[in-house]
């Protein structure tokens, strides 16, 4: 109900990590379970430059989630920042290709420059869910206060505890914004 995740309980409302404290963001949706086929073509999308994947992730986000994202009134959408130097070394910033992409289908605005990474944090997929939540305190940070924008739709490419969009979430609502959704390409599982 809050974050998208698969449920390993169909009685259950919320996952593990939604159920054991509040989140900043209203909802998330997710398309796919994080594994198998779409582990690996996350992975080349992340780390073999595989670039184009982030279109065609775009489009199946608009496809499965279009209306909803347009019932929300959303505003812009804004990508999941890198650290610069993650970036750097990258050349890209994953979330960012698919924000732009999926901006351009729905006619939204994309605002990359509003939320970035002050931290250069560990890897999330190296961590536990205690560190994953330590990680990312104080990891992001806004550029101006943008209370001009009432409700935003982040974007990532993998959710797994939530910590990482909880984050960022936090961080732009003291910036102004009322309501945050989210949107990513894949989920992990409710275990």
């Amino acid at each position: 109900m809050k974050c998208g995740k698969p449920l390993s309980d169909q009685r259950k409302e919320y996952c593990y990590d939604c159920a054991a404290g509040n989140r900043s963001f209203e909802q998330a949706k997710a398309m796919w379970v994080y594994e198998k086929a779409v582990k690996t073509s996350v992975y080349r999308f992340k780390y073999r430059d595989r670039r184009e994947y982030g279109k065609a992730y775009a489009k199946e986000l608009a496809l499965w989630y279009g209306s909803w994202i347009k019932s929300r009134n959303v505003q812009a959408i804004v990508p999941i920042p890198l650290h610069k130097k993650r970036k750097k070394k990258r050349g890209y910033n994953q979330a960012e290709i698919i924000a732009n992409e999926l901006g351009r289908i729905l006619d939204l605005p994309v605002r990359a420059d509003i939320l970035i990474r002050a931290r250069n944090t560990l890897p999330q997929k190296t961590l536990n869910d205690a560190e994953r939540k330590n990680n990312m305190k104080k990891a992001f940070k806004t550029t101006e206060n943008i209370v001009q924008l009432r409700c935003i739709l982040l974007v990532d490419d993998i959710y797994t505890t939530g910590s990482t969009l909880d984050a960022a979430a936090s961080v732009l609502k003291e910036a102004g914004v009322s309501l945050a959704y989210a949107c990513c390409v894949s989920i992990g599982k409710d275990d």
